[in-house]
C-alpha cells in the first residue's frame, strides 16, 4: 500500500506542477465504488488514473470504471509505476490540446497485470 501511496503522490504533484485540476477519490459507503483513485482535468480533458503497486491487481469494479470514462470521450488507465513514463506521455498530449487515440490499453505497464 505504501508504494501505492507514493506512485499516487507522484502523479499528483506532477498534474499540480502542470496546472492540472485534481482530486483523490476516497470510496465510502455513500459514493460509486471502482472510481479510479485521481480524477484530473488535463487542459480541459477529463482524466482517471487508477494507481497500482507493482503487485497490485484491478478489480472488475475498476476496469468496468475505466471503460465507461473511455466509453464517454474521457481518457482512463489502470497505473503501474512501470507505466509512469507512458502516463506522462499521454498527459502531455493533453496538455498540449493534443486530443489523442489512446488505443485500447487499459493497463499501463507492470507486464498488462502480470499475465
Amino acid at each position: 500500500m505504501a508504494q501505492e501511496k507514493t506512485f499516487e503522490n507522484k502523479i499528483k504533484k506532477w498534474l499540480a506542477a502542470n496546472g492540472c485540476y485534481y482530486v483523490k477519490f476516497f470510496a465510502n459507503g455513500y459514493t460509486r465504488r471502482g472510481v479510479p483513485d485521481i480524477l484530473a482535468s488535463v487542459n480541459g480533458f477529463f482524466v482517471g488514473v487508477e494507481t497500482k503497486a507493482d503487485n497490485g491487481r484491478p478489480t472488475d469494479l475498476q476496469y468496468d470504471n475505466i471503460r465507461e470514462i473511455r466509453e464517454s470521450g474521457g481518457y482512463a488507465w489502470i497505473v503501474y509505476p512501470s507505466g509512469w513514463p507512458k502516463l506522462k506521455e499521454h498527459l502531455n498530449h493533453l496538455l498540449l490540446q493534443d486530443s489523442f487515440n489512446p488505443g485500447d490499453d487499459l493497463i499501463l505497464n507492470e507486464s498488462e497485470v502480470l499475465k
